[in-house]
């Protein structure tokens, strides 16, 4: 789910501006799986980034997972609720928001592997409800952001009612609802255009095929397979115990420029107004699992995912490392110390992001407790760029872009 930059509280739409209180860490730790691992490349590169992120303007907590083969390497710096003092923790539920749609992603692919469905079944022969003028749009323009669904986030009415109850309910089928009378944005096919209704629609295409509810057959198959105990899709605004606390760093109701406490934004928003598209939780932990077995076929043939010719040019919300490239409900991210395959993602109060190497053999999860895009801080934003390429170059050994192999 990527909400549009700045929806004040009971009010406003995405929760970021620049400047205000910086925020001083309060050290960083790490937790590297055993004393006789050998030493994470980059590893100073790599917390000086997380500690530079964390200041002025920038979240309370980064929690950041580096993994090469069996090598799990944990960094944590800053808070994961200010109030309590508790640090961060690969452990601690986060909102993941649209790396939510992966999981989705998952879901479709593991049933076209199945023989289930067909990837290049039009919209028409999948989901018949689903208006038409959409039908010509495929399942897999659907995951690729190539449909030209127009995007519910944007319309409106489905704005007007957010900003008035971030808490209201609404179904699968009322979120498609507020942009079922729009033609489609382009031709299926013809360009990129990220949408979130492309992944409602996957969600709703999986339930009538199975059945069942989308949450059910997301258990079924994505998360039990791949034991993703912490991983799940909720359907309150609660969280567990012990959760990481998302963050306002400049709450809109206090006068930029003024020195203000961040505002616990965590259980501002039903995640219900995501679903399939972003309303997911899960740990930094059970994210590194997934993506890793994710793209490197646990579910399914992985060529699905990595095969040169399956992406366009397009990023996502907020766009990821290096050059981006959409491909089947995942982006190829080429950055100076390799390419990785994976996910980002935001919301009020959290930003996430993913990536793997294509054999599965080396990872990285990024969290953070505060919505960090562009159009909020240009400055914080490219402070949470310089960590996530950081933390590409020490999973793939290397201390910097440079090339450099860990010493």
């Amino acid at each position: 789910m990527h909400l549009p930059q700045r929806i004040t509280r009971l009010g406003a739409v995405a929760l970021l501006l620049a400047g205000a209180g910086a925020l001083t860490a309060c050290g960083s730790s790490s937790s590297l799986g055993g004393s006789s691992q050998p030493p994470l490349a980059g590893e100073s590169q790599l917390r000086a980034a997380m500690t530079a992120l964390s200041e002025n303007g920038g979240p309370p907590g980064v929690m950041t997972i580096v993994q090469q083969g069996s090598q799990v390497y944990e960094l944590a710096e800053g808070k994961a609720d200010i109030s309590t003092g508790q640090v961060m923790s690969a452990s601690a539920t986060t909102r993941i928001a649209s790396v939510s749609k992966p999981f989705s992603g998952a879901v479709l692919l593991s049933l076209a592997a199945q023989g289930k469905l067909v990837l290049s079944s039009t919209l028409a022969q999948a989901l018949p409800s689903s208006p038409p003028a959409w039908g010509k749009a495929t399942l897999a323009q659907v995951l690729q952001h190539t449909s030209g669904l127009p995007d519910y986030i944007k319309s409106p009415k489905f704005l007007k009612e957010f900003i008035a109850n971030p808490k209201m309910e609404r179904t699968p089928q009322q979120l498609v609802g507020y942009v079922a009378n729009k033609p489609l944005d382009f031709k299926p096919g013809s360009q990129y255009g990220y949408s979130d209704t492309d992944n409602i629609v996957a969600g709703l295409v999986a339930e009538r095929v199975l059945s069942k509810p989308y949450s059910e057959i997301l258990k079924d198959l994505v998360t039990a397979p791949m034991k993703l105990s912490n991983t799940s899709l909720p359907s309150t605004t609660a969280l567990p115990s012990g959760f990481i606390h998302g963050y306002d760093v400049n709450p809109p109701s206090i006068p930029e420029g003024t020195p203000a406490p961040p505002e616990d934004v965590s259980e501002l928003i039903n995640p219900g107004l995501a679903w399939a598209s972003g309303g997911m939780i899960s740990t930094a932990n059970d994210l590194n699992t997934f993506i890793r077995g994710f793209v490197s076929g646990k579910l399914f043939n992985p060529q699905v995912l990595t095969d040169p010719a399956g992406f366009v040019p397009g990023a996502g919300g907020p766009p990821g490392p290096g050059t981006n490239s959409s491909g089947l409900s995942i982006y190829r991210y080429e950055t100076a110390c390799g390419t990785v395959f994976g996910h980002t993602g935001n919301m009020p109060g959290y930003t996430a992001f993913v990536g793997s190497t294509a054999d599965g053999s080396n990872s990285v999860v990024v969290v953070v407790n505060s919505q960090i895009t562009p159009k909020g801080n240009d400055a914080v934003f490219n402070r949470l760029l310089a960590v996530e390429n950081q933390a590409i170059c020490s999973a793939n050994g290397q201390a910097g872009p440079s090339g450099s192999p860990s010493s």
